[in-house]
């Protein structure tokens, strides 16, 4: 189980640490939750059955988009990159590129 996914004693990890851990891991359960259910729906023949199972998948992207939001309130080095990433338009290769001050090769 991942959330059991301590590289360290726990005791000797401060509760701030350990909060973001849990945060983390529940963001990973959750995207991996959402793949489970589209492949399963995708692979369904029951159409009423393929619906639950999306209404599921959107519930999981519901949970993951909380844990990020609270990873970007608590986290600054994630708001910082979040800032960055989140909600451009445009290539996200092309953006990496200019916030690291490389040249961008034209596509």
């Amino acid at each position: 189980m991942s959330s059991e996914g301590l590289h360290v004693s726990r005791d000797r990890l401060s509760r701030d640490t350990l909060h973001k851990h849990y945060a983390i891991t529940s963001l990973m359960e959750e995207l991996e939750a959402v793949d489970w259910y589209r492949q399963r729906a995708e692979d369904c023949e029951d159409a009423e059955l393929k619906r639950i199972l999306l209404h599921n998948a959107r519930e999981e992207i519901e949970h993951a988009c909380m844990a990020l939001e609270w990873l970007r309130q608590n986290d600054a080095e994630f708001a910082d990159q979040m800032r960055k990433y989140l909600f451009k338009d445009g290539s996200v290769a092309a953006r990496e590129e200019a916030v690291m001050g490389r040249e961008v090769e034209p596509s």
